[in-house]
């Protein structure tokens, strides 16, 4: 028996929420409680919420099917905080400027299930999955650190521009 609970645009970073979240994935229920219970982390308080609405749908999944209900063989199998919409707000700044602020939310998803329900195998360091992931993360990352990702190579701006890269690197190299 598996039951989830996801509560959408909660008012704090993913970032700051993650660090909380990373704490209880995987871990049993009343375990997980303990943790948030005692987390200073203002995440904590809306993770708890989440988690305990998770172990309210699995009693109620249970209800329905008529079956036996324990909340302390529960497991967290799937935790993950979501980036939500960016709230953006100005505040004013010198000289009649304008700063912008961004007020950033996330959505927040928990899965629980039985003792007995299969377990997503980890993803090995040397798989087809594993290389997948590590080559979507190096295109993502910036070119040079500090840059901000607007720095470009020479053949990337003569490819932007339409023309051929390698007659023009060839001939710039040339003087």
């Amino acid at each position: 028996m598996e039951a989830r609970a996801i509560q959408r645009t909660v008012r704090q970073s993913a970032r700051k929420m993650r660090l909380v979240i990373d704490q209880i994935r995987g871990r049993a229920v009343p375990e997980a409680y303990a943790i948030l219970r005692f987390s200073k982390k203002l995440a904590a308080k809306q993770i708890h919420k989440v988690l305990k609405s998770a172990v309210a749908n699995a009693e109620q999944q249970a209800q329905r099917q008529n079956a036996a209900f324990d909340a302390d063989r529960l497991r967290v199998r799937y935790a993950v905080v979501n980036e939500g919409p960016t709230l953006k707000r100005y505040t004013q700044a010198a000289m009649g400027r304008a700063t912008p602020i961004l007020k950033r939310t996330s959505h927040v998803e928990i899965h629980v299930a039985g003792e007995d329900a299969p377990i997503a195998p980890p993803v090995r360091a040397g798989t087809a999955e594993a290389k997948a992931g590590a080559k979507a993360e190096a295109i993502a990352r910036p070119v040079r650190a500090g840059s901000g990702g607007k720095t470009r190579t020479k053949r990337t701006k003569a490819k932007k521009a339409g023309k051929s890269t390698k007659k023009k690197i060839k001939k710039k190299e040339e003087r």
